[in-house]
């Protein structure tokens, strides 16, 4: 499975760009399948969720180029259906969530879909209702094997309609636009997730010949029409990754420019951070984050424990809120982390605690960190990453610790960071793949 060996405590240097965003590219690789015709995708990121996705695509009968690092071409022109029902497709399928994604794009242009119940991280109960709830209000029918948690679709004939998503999911937004941009008819999609990713598929999609009215809202109007043709797409920079490394800029006192961020994109993200204390700066498009020898989190106006919780887009992502619980580890007051979505993702503060870290878990929801100003560095240990975040966050303590850490299952980092050690090791960081 792999393992990283840190010495940490030490301060770095440099800059340092974010990769491609993991979640935009997921969504953005479904929807070739929606053109016979070809479709560029550059800046995707060389990391193993996107990787099994571009196979799966492969496998389907979709041409794949590679043009260059993280620069491809697709073309979708002999989609093998068949491949679908195979036990090869089962297993794949399995083993990525994003896969699901697929599902949309092959309704709208084929009439049928067939899916295994995916997987991905362990983070609790993630529900795929909003996605078939939204395919059956377009006139699909499915079924779901229970004994082989296999999903067939059938949809000779989709038909625009109105729908209140049971909630403002981001995948499942992507998957019933998708399922729509063809169907007979006019599609209003009401609660849609509006977030930068989904936005940059709608864009994409207009591209493509399809008619989206209501982008970066809540409420979305799309006419069908009968067929998209190719385009070009450049993926986002991973806003994800762009907190993950101003929290790590904070835990360890560097001084680390983050290049070329799309800053408008990152919306509350600076502003969340801010409420910890941490300032960063705008240069251009790059975003320098100063040494910081302390950090003091806000309070509210009438002086309460400031809370940082998770919401749907604009709101903050669910996907930092790991990384601000670490660092909130040492700075100086006090903060309720109150995590909404999954109700396993605070699970890994055992292992802050276990490094010295002061946090009460209130319940599988929230959490109570009492920062150490400092004061008192986190202690090297030995710990599993349990999913893609947490094990990053766990990265970052053991880079601000004193000592020797080890972190198994890295795997799991892998799905969503791109070469993670060497970018780091180029700031200055010791840290070794074993």
């Amino acid at each position: 499975m792999g393992t990283f060996k840190i010495t940490g405590g030490k301060k770095l240097k440099g800059a340092i760009t974010p990769q491609g965003a993991k979640n935009e590219t997921l969504q953005i690789l479904c929807a070739v399948l929606l053109t016979p015709e070809e479709v560029r995708i550059t800046n995707i990121p060389d990391i193993v969720d996107v990787n099994k996705l571009i196979d799966l695509l492969g496998d389907l009968g979709v041409d794949v180029e590679k043009n260059g690092p993280g620069d491809y071409t697709f073309k979708a022109e002999h989609v093998n259906l068949d491949y679908l029902t195979s036990e090869t497709f089962k297993q794949k399928g399995a083993s990525l969530r994003g896969s699901i994604m697929i599902v949309g794009p092959l309704l709208a242009r084929f009439g049928k879909a067939y899916i295994p119940k995916p997987g991905g991280d362990k983070i609790g109960r993630r529900r795929l209702d909003t996605h078939f709830l939204g395919f059956e209000k377009l006139g699909a029918k499915f079924e779901y094997d229970a004994k082989d948690t296999f999903y067939s679709v059938d949809a000779s004939q989709l038909k625009g309609t109105y729908m209140l998503l049971d909630e403002a999911s981001v995948t499942g937004t992507a998957n019933v636009v998708m399922a729509a941009v063809m169907a007979k008819g006019k599609t209003t999609i009401y609660n849609a997730a509006c977030e930068p990713y989904l936005q940059q598929l709608c864009k994409m999609l207009v591209r493509m010949g399809a008619k989206i009215e209501g982008i970066g809202s809540n409420m979305l109007h799309i006419e069908g029409v009968l067929e998209l043709g190719g385009t070009s797409h450049r993926i986002l920079p991973d806003m994800i990754e762009i907190g993950s490394w101003i929290g790590m800029a904070a835990m360890t006192g560097s001084e680390i420019t983050i290049k070329d961020v799309s800053y408008p994109d990152l919306g509350i993200i600076p502003t969340v951070f801010r409420r910890l204390g941490i300032h960063t700066e705008l240069r251009g498009d790059d975003l320098f984050v100063p040494a910081h020898d302390h950090y003091e989190i806000e309070s509210f106006i009438d002086g309460s424990i400031m809370t940082i919780a998770d919401a749907p887009w604009p709101g903050f992502t669910p996907d930092l809120l790991s990384i601000i619980l670490v660092t909130a580890t040492q700075a100086r007051g006090s903060v309720l982390i109150h995590q909404k979505m999954f109700e396993s993702r605070l699970f890994f503060t055992d292992k802050l605690i276990d490094m010295g870290a002061q946090i009460i878990l209130c319940d599988p929801h929230r959490a109570t960190v009492i920062g150490l100003d400092k004061q008192s560095p986190l202690r090297a240990t030995t710990m599993t990453s349990p999913d893609i975040r947490a094990g990053v966050s766990l990265l970052i303590a053991a880079l601000s610790a004193e000592g020797t850490s080890t972190i198994h299952n890295i795997n799991q980092i892998d799905r969503g960071y791109q070469d993670i050690d060497g970018r780091l090791q180029a700031l200055g960081a010791d840290i070794v793949r074993l």
